[in-house]
């Protein structure tokens, strides 16, 4: 081998020298570091993936008892609904159950005064006029008795109770119960042509049923 020969190879082998003091310092672990690397990123994402599913695993064990207690609030309150429907029927059926016979008795009271007001007073002789001292009015009762009567219907008003006009209408008897018929070329048979006594309402049921007298024929067959 020449010297020319042998200056090159020298030469190559300094340069590769060279190259390899240029290359960076690593550390012994730095051929693996990429891998190193990317091996943690793996290890956290399973982390976090796990950390995931639990907390949407309590996530949805919370909404199930929420879910849960929501649904037992809301059958409470269907249930206390119920109640309070069957608490307000059954006070209204006692209420109703204690007011009925009171109610009955101020239409009979008012039945009273009515007739009372009807009624015409006697008329007085002429020695029980020179008797008395100062004659009373002979209207001053009839007066009286009207003020009264009127409070009733004011009472009476006040419980929603109200007074059925039944003349002229056709006879039903879920309101009325007939008493008498009469012939009347007026009114078509079945027609109530007056009320002996007087029905009434107690808001939308029936409180006392009217007793009526109700057309017929003129030949003479009821057909009330």
């Amino acid at each position: 081998m020449d010297d020319a020969a042998k200056e090159s190879l020298l030469q190559q082998f300094r340069d590769y020298l060279d190259g390899i003091d240029a290359l960076p310092e690593t550390t012994g672990d730095d051929p693996g570091s990429g891998e190193a690397d990317l091996f943690t990123v793996f290890v956290e994402l399973a982390a976090v993936r796990n950390e995931v599913r639990t907390e949407s695993r309590l996530v949805k064990e919370a909404l199930d008892q929420f879910r849960g207690a929501f649904d037992t609030l809301r059958s409470a309150q269907v249930t206390l609904e119920q109640e309070l429907k069957r608490a307000h029927a059954e006070a209204r059926e006692r209420r109703e159950a204690l007011m009925r016979p009171l109610l009955l008795d101020l239409l009979d009271l008012r039945d009273r005064l009515e007739a009372a007001l009807k009624h015409r007073a006697p008329p007085t002789s002429q020695w029980m006029a020179r008797w008395r001292r100062k004659p009373t009015e002979p209207d001053n009762w009839r007066e009286g008795i009207s003020i009264t009567a009127r409070r009733l219907d004011r009472i009476l008003a006040e419980r929603r109770v109200r007074r059925m006009n039944l003349t002229g209408e056709r006879f039903d008897p879920r309101l009325a119960r007939v008493v008498d018929t009469a012939p009347d070329s007026r009114a078509a048979p079945g027609v109530i042509v007056e009320e002996v006594c007087a029905g009434y309402m107690w808001d939308d049921d029936l409180l006392r049923i009217a007793e009526v007298i109700v057309s017929k024929s003129l030949e003479g067959d009821s057909q009330a």
